[in-house]
Parts: structure tokens; C-alpha cells; sequence
């Protein structure tokens, strides 16, 4: 059975990684949250200083929010660092959730990572459908659904439920090792371009190999161009090294985090002198930016990538793909 295979395949195949040699429920959370838009090799560096400074729950609960952005600061998506230091306090002041439906409540932890949790921490016969699984049994069955879209996801969540998640226990099964089976197999063998099907538990049984069409699976509808805001900031320094940055009040995906001041225009203005004509074109700065150490607060990924370019911040820009 695809089950069986599949759990066999990844006892031989899976990648070491820190949160798997147990099942303690912090170092799972933190991973999996981790792990929402981010590829395992850019969070790991970032998973273990994180664990480094805050190594147990109730660490990470009873931190100021600014130094866990600050701790945060690069990986992007910073809602999923807020949202982390809140689910913290709400797990500290009660206990581990202990089933897919008390998983969900916690700030941050949507239907995918709340299936793997459930699964992982609890055996819970639940499967998760993140792009990976998506792509393994979209070319495995041939569906022809987008399933970067919710309900697509949710149908093959039903369908993998009853063919795959039926009776675990009784086939001595675990419902996590399943589901990190299906993510492992899409990340290593079932890859969107030039899979390897050769090295694939499934191959024997899927549909899009017999019939050769392995990478035209899955279907992708086109995406409607993002909108491009263009701006202009300001990059001021003093002797010591301090920047002048604002701090993000506001809310938003950036609340919480500094950043270079963006300028709007003011006003022109326009002087005659004796041998030449200036004119003055004003730009105003927002209000509340101030000089800071911006080694010591936690900046947005555009701007940290701005200080490294400019030479003011050590590090090494990874260029423009991550987002805030």
C-alpha cells in the first residue's frame, strides 16, 4: 500500500533534522513555524540561534516582543514571530494543545500546521497538504486542480484522509511519519523540475509517469502581476555609526520594526542667484525617526539589505527574494 511504502522509503531517506530526534512539542512548533514560506536551509541558522536564546517556551512567553523581532530579524514574515511570542504566553499560562482542533486555536497555526502538529505530536490521523504533497499527488493521481488555491487543498486533504490515513494504528503506521514521508518525497525525489522518478516508492503506481507528463503536473493557473510601489528613503549616519530610522507604529505586516524614513514631497522652490538658478526640490522625512544602533533593534528585511549594501551593517546581502 502507498502508505507503507512511502513510511519505508522515508526510514531509509530523511534528512537529519534537530527537531526530529524527538518529539518535543517546542522544538516542533518553533520548526514548523519556522518553516511557513521558508525553505529548510534558510531557516535552520535561524532555528538554532533562535533556540540558543530562547531555549523553552516559557522563555520565549516571558520575552519582550522587541527582542524576539530583533531574534527574528532577516527571516522574514515577521506576523509569524509576533504571532509566536503570543501563542507562547497563551501555551505557558495552560499546556500543550493535544489534538488538531486545539492546535488551530493557537495564534499563528493555520489547517496545514495544525495537521502536522496534531500528527506529529499526537498521532493524529490527519494529513497535511503543503506544496510538496500537492505536487506528489497531483502527478500521482493526475488531478488537474490548482492547488495553490484552499478548497483544491482541502478535497485532496479528504481524499488522502480516507486512502492513505485509515487504520494507521492498526498497520503500527505513524500518521506523523506519513506526512513527513509525502513533504520529504516532494522536497527530494518528486521536485517541480526534472524529478527523479527512478529513486520514487510511488512510481510503479502513478499516473502522470506512466503517461510521461510528470512535469506538466501540478497545473498552475496564471498569477495577476503584483503592484510595484516605488518610494524613496533616506540613509543618515553619524560618526559612531547610529542610523536614523523610524520605528513601525502603525500595524500592518511591519508593526514593530524599524526602517528607513521614506520621504514624500514637500514643496519646491526655486532662488536666483547672481550666476546661476537653483532649483530646490524638498522632500520631508516621517515623523518619530530617530538615531539608532541598527545592530540592536529589529529592522525590515528591505532595510537591513539596504544598511549591508551601504556598508553601515555587517552581513552579506542575500539579495531582493525574501519578503517582510
Amino acid at each position: 500500500m502507498p502508505a507503507r511504502r512511502l513510511t519505508r522509503w522515508y526510514a531509509q531517506n530523511r534528512r537529519a533534522m534537530p527537531w526530529r530526534a524527538n518529539s518535543e512539542p517546542y522544538l516542533c512548533w518553533l520548526s514548523e513555524i519556522m518553516l511557513q514560506q521558508t525553505t529548510y536551509e534558510q531557516a535552520l541558522p535561524y532555528y538554532e540561534r533562535f533556540l540558543a536564546r530562547f531555549p523553552t517556551v516559557e522563555s520565549l512567553a516571558a520575552a519582550d516582543e522587541q527582542d524576539v523581532l530583533k531574534a527574528w530579524a532577516g527571516l522574514g514574515y515577521y506576523a509569524r514571530a509576533r504571532n509566536l511570542h503570543r501563542a507562547a504566553q497563551q501555551i505557558a499560562a495552560a499546556r500543550w494543545p493535544a489534538n488538531e482542533q486545539e492546535w488551530a486555536s493557537v495564534p499563528g497555526v493555520g489547517p496545514y500546521t495544525a495537521a502536522a502538529l496534531a500528527s506529529v505530536l499526537n498521532d493524529e490521523p490527519v494529513p497535511v497538504v503543503d506544496g510538496n504533497v500537492a505536487r506528489v499527488f497531483a502527478r500521482y493521481w493526475l488531478l488537474s486542480e490548482d492547488f495553490r488555491k484552499l478548497p483544491p487543498r482541502r478535497q485532496l486533504a479528504s481524499r488522502l484522509k480516507e486512502s492513505l490515513f485509515q487504520n494507521l494504528g492498526r498497520k503500527k503506521i505513524r500518521a506523523g511519519d506519513l506526512n513527513q514521508a509525502m513533504m520529504e518525497l516532494g522536497a527530494l525525489v518528486c521536485t517541480p523540475k526534472s524529478p527523479r522518478c527512478a529513486e520514487c516508492p510511488l512510481r510503479d503506481d502513478c499516473v502522470a509517469h506512466a503517461k510521461g507528463v510528470e512535469e506538466d503536473y501540478p497545473v498552475r493557473t496564471p498569477r495577476r502581476p503584483i503592484p510595484v510601489r516605488r518610494v524613496s528613503g533616506v540613509g543618515v549616519t553619524d560618526a559612531t555609526g547610529r542610523v536614523v530610522l523610524g520605528r513601525n507604529v502603525e500595524g500592518g505586516l511591519l508593526k514593530g520594526l524599524w526602517e528607513l524614513p521614506v520621504l514624500d514631497h514637500a514643496l519646491d522652490h526655486v532662488q536666483v542667484f547672481s550666476h546661476f538658478r537653483l532649483e530646490l526640490s524638498v522632500e520631508r522625512a516621517g515623523n518619530g525617526a530617530v538615531f539608532v544602533d541598527p545592530a540592536e533593534v529589529p529592522l525590515t528585511t528591505a532595510t537591513r539589505k539596504v544598511l549591508i549594501r551601504l556598508g553601515v551593517l555587517a552581513g552579506v546581502d542575500a539579495g531582493a527574494g525574501d519578503a517582510d
